[in-house]
């Protein structure tokens, strides 16, 4: 899928917001947790330094510094390797957060082997690694890394090199007690600030799969609808055929064109039937099937200022009022894709519907892509619509059929790279709806 950066301009024009937490795929989710992990180690050579030089120079009890400082050391050159790598990338699988969590693991199993094994309080520090991997990983991943854990624990309570803690029982379990103290504020805290934000990144995954699944769906009742309308159009091609030869046989019978009411009843069918025509010829477009037609290319204020021409044309009287103000600050020249036509004709549509008397439409083009809004000053969308923004048949009108509008531009434009957004305009006066959407330059640019 083609992705765009909103310009500032545009977002400052039309008021579509960029920062919107969106759903990330599993992938940009694992660089995430990645980051993470690069940061919680930070803070494990910090707090592992600090504690070797607490209980060497600040308890007086004799560790092998050399053996010690090489954990916290290695740790560090890792975060140094690996933190610009995973930056520059894109995607992160669970094997890659598989091997740096076990990373942590060895550095932790070397600390304590050196520091009286099984039996030093911080090897508790091994259930924060389990509970991380369990919200990061896969299960399969994460049973993987339980077996490793467990195993190096049971490595530690058979071989270690015992501490050499001060004399007197006392002492030795005041010790045990104000470090099983350190360890369980270090767990708890470690535990919120990073669980947490592990957890976002696990929903965020969950929701782009999710929608991924309700987008194969919309667009597999898009095939479907599809060829329904080009079935349905290629039937009524000879219909629609046979009545305008009708239709020019009668023009040209004296008997029918001498009476001013018949003559210009038939001219008046005659443009009814060259409208079908051209109808059912934008939905072959649509569906690829069009035949010795080639492309138009036109300027985007004329793509759009045909589409408000025709459809004013076809609602004389008291229709609904539309201007076009744009685009700005340059005017591209773009294909004018039909079936952008039919949705565009259906959001007038829409708005003409629901009671609103005005619509503009409001048009930028810059470097970053094209950014169309349609506001009216009708009663705006109900809530059940903006929730199900993009779901086919969400309609508040009662009538069969109704609510297609909406789910084919959102999918028309997503098939063309862009995003739709709609939202009822606030403060305005007697309330009324905006639909934004953006668009890369690339999707309708001459080829």
């Amino acid at each position: 899928m083609q992705t765009q950066t909103l310009g500032r301009f545009a977002r400052t024009v039309l008021g579509m917001d960029a920062n919107a937490e969106t759903p990330v795929s599993p992938g940009a989710a694992g660089r995430r947790n990645m980051l993470l992990l690069i940061q919680l180690r930070w803070l494990a050579v910090i707090g592992q330094v600090a504690t070797i030089v607490i209980v060497h120079w600040g308890l007086k009890i004799s560790v092998p510094l050399g053996p010690l400082l090489l954990a916290p050391t290695a740790l560090a050159v890792m975060n140094l390797v690996s933190a610009p790598v995973t930056l520059r990338r894109k995607v992160v699988t669970d094997p890659e957060i598989l091997l740096a969590l076990c990373v942590d693991v060895a550095a932790l199993s070397w600390l304590l082997y050196f520091s009286g094994g099984a039996t030093n309080p911080f090897a508790a520090l091994y259930l924060m690694q389990v509970v991380l991997a369990a919200v990061l990983l896969r299960p399969v991943y994460a049973w993987g890394f339980v077996l490793a854990t467990g195993a190096c624990l049971a490595f530690l309570a058979v071989w270690r090199q015992p501490l050499d803690p001060p004399d007197g029982a006392d002492a030795r379990l005041g010790l045990i007690q104000q470090g099983a103290l350190i360890n369980f504020i270090l767990i708890a805290v470690l535990l919120v600030a990073f669980v947490t934000r592990t957890s976002q990144n696990v929903r965020a995954r969950d929701a782009y799969l999710a929608e991924a699944r309700q987008q194969a769906a919309e667009q597999d009742h898009i095939v479907r609808m599809g060829l329904l309308a080009s079935g349905a159009a290629h039937e009524l091609g000879t219909p629609l055929a046979s009545l305008s030869v009708i239709l020019s046989d009668w023009r040209r019978m004296p008997a029918l064109t001498g009476d001013e009411d018949l003559r210009h009843d038939i001219e008046q069918m005659q443009a009814e039937v060259d409208r079908c025509k051209s109808i059912v010829t934008n939905i072959l477009m649509s569906a690829g099937e069009a035949r010795g037609e080639a492309p138009t290319v036109t300027a985007l204020s004329g793509f759009l200022g045909e589409i408000i021409d025709d459809w004013s044309a076809n609602r004389p009287g008291d229709a609904m009022q539309v201007a076009l103000s744009g685009p700005t600050p340059r005017d591209p020249s773009i294909i004018a894709d039909p079936a952008l036509k039919q949705v565009f004709s259906a959001l007038l549509d829409n708005a003409q519907e629901a009671g609103a008397r005005n619509l503009e439409v409001r048009a930028v083009a810059d470097a970053d892509g094209l950014f169309i809004a349609f506001e009216d000053d009708g009663p705006g969308f109900a809530p059940v619509i903006l929730e199900k923004l993009g779901q086919p048949y969400q309609s508040t009108k009662a009538r069969a059929g109704a609510g297609l509008g909406l789910f084919l531009l959102v999918n028309v434009v997503r098939k063309l790279g862009g995003t739709v957004v709609a939202a009822n305009r606030p403060g305005a006066t007697g309330g009324g709806a905006v639909v934004r959407l953006a668009l890369p330059i690339d999707a309708l640019a001459p080829k």
